[in-house]
């Protein structure tokens, strides 16, 4: 009853030229735009999330700030750390027509999570900081070691997948080091940089996913991608070579 489809993102590695996840990064960011209301055909007590999710390295923790839809039409940001519901967005909330600026940072200085998300229509921005107990209830590494873009199902009443509440696209997929290179994890200045791989991944079920990912491609220098209605076996596989872009969507 639980399902996900999408990509890991990766730079591509210098000395092999094979994806690989980029040293250091300590952040993730992408934008989120609204773009069609297809309709509400969640199942009853289930829901659906539209993740930007981040690894940390040695531990392989969650961490999360998803868009979530529910099957009596709550639909909500919220911020997730270890499988663990830690705060819904009550300022801003997600409207049809706008794009949201998601992004996580690992604050190792002040051992906190922060979850930051900008309506990029109105400006309004609201932040979560998740205080972390290191050394008492968590050994946390503050740094990534791997992030995910795709679709995540809940079905409380059956065994399989079901049509997703919006078509979105998906832009901006970075990730982000600190601009102090005398202190790799300083989180108070931090640079972002594109992914130019994506690496498609699944709970694999072998089922089919009752979405489309939809023209991948290059935008503003960053990976961007829309989801559809439509019918995929897999998540995205992509790789952009600068000014030569080569692209497959299973």
């Amino acid at each position: 009853m639980h399902f996900w489809v999408g990509s890991f993102c990766g730079i591509l590695d210098s000395s092999s030229n094979k994806p690989a996840f980029p040293r250091r990064a300590i952040a993730a960011t992408d934008v989120i735009a609204l773009v069609e209301d297809v309709g509400n055909q969640i199942p009853d007590k289930s829901w659906m999330l539209y993740l930007l999710e981040l690894f940390n390295k040695q531990q392989n923790i969650a961490i999360e700030l998803n868009l979530i839809c529910q099957f009596d039409s709550q639909n909500y940001f919220e911020a997730i750390f270890n499988g663990v519901n830690r705060y819904r967005f009550k300022e801003v909330l997600p409207i049809l027509g706008h794009s949201y600026l998601r992004q996580i940072i690992m604050n190792s200085q002040k051992e906190c999570i922060s979850y930051l998300l900008q309506d990029r229509n109105t400006k309004q921005i609201e932040r979560f900081d998740l205080r972390l107990n290191i050394g008492r209830e968590l050994s946390f590494a503050f740094e990534a070691s791997n992030q995910f873009t795709g679709i995540e199902w809940w079905n409380k009443i059956g065994n399989f997948p079901y049509q997703i509440r919006y078509h979105v696209q998906i832009s901006q997929l970075m990730y982000g080091l600190s601009d102090n290179s005398d202190n790799p994890s300083d989180s108070e200045y931090i640079v972002y940089l594109p992914y130019t791989t994506l690496i498609p991944n699944s709970e694999g079920s072998s089922l089919r996913y009752p979405i489309s990912f939809h023209n991948p491609r290059i935008e503003s220098g960053c990976i961007c991608y829309n989801v559809k209605p439509g019918i995929c076996e897999s998540g995205m596989k992509y790789v952009s070579i600068t000014k030569n872009n080569n692209n497959n969507n299973n």
